[in-house]
């Protein structure tokens, strides 16, 4: 059986500097990794409620949903899991530690796919700038 869930590329405006796009990564103190906020859904929950839902428990950010990213697939735990991630600005929130997700960091794209652990989630931080570029 699959394991559903949803995940948001979650972003701002740099408040510093020149305004430039940054990418906030979660660390996960189970699993010792860096990546982007996501969770299992819960039953019969809409993909996009359960991401909204994820970021602002993992990151304590309220945020403007936008494009579906895609979906990726992969083995945990030796269980198939389907990820739907869509990009999503960061508004208003504070992140306060848990143990779930300890740290936050807000990372310049290049700082981001650096951090990321896994490498199918850089993949998530191209497909970020480009539906910001398009738009």
């Amino acid at each position: 059986m699959i394991v559903r869930a949803g995940g948001c590329v979650l972003w701002r405006r740099s408040p510093y500097g020149d305004g430039g796009t940054e990418i906030c990564l979660v660390h996960r103190p189970k699993y010792d990794d860096w990546s982007h906020p996501k969770g299992k859904l819960k039953r019969a929950e809409d993909p996009l409620a359960g991401a909204l839902r994820e970021v602002l428990e993992e990151t304590g950010h309220h945020c403007v949903p936008g494009v579906r990213l895609g979906t990726v697939l992969y083995l945990a735990q030796g269980r198939p899991k389907e990820v739907t991630y869509w990009a999503a600005e960061a508004t208003d929130g504070t992140f306060i530690p848990n143990d779930e997700v300890d740290l936050i960091a807000w990372l310049t794209p290049p700082e981001a796919r650096d951090r990321l652990t896994q490498p199918r989630d850089r993949l998530l931080v191209d497909a970020l700038l480009n539906a910001l570029h398009a738009t």
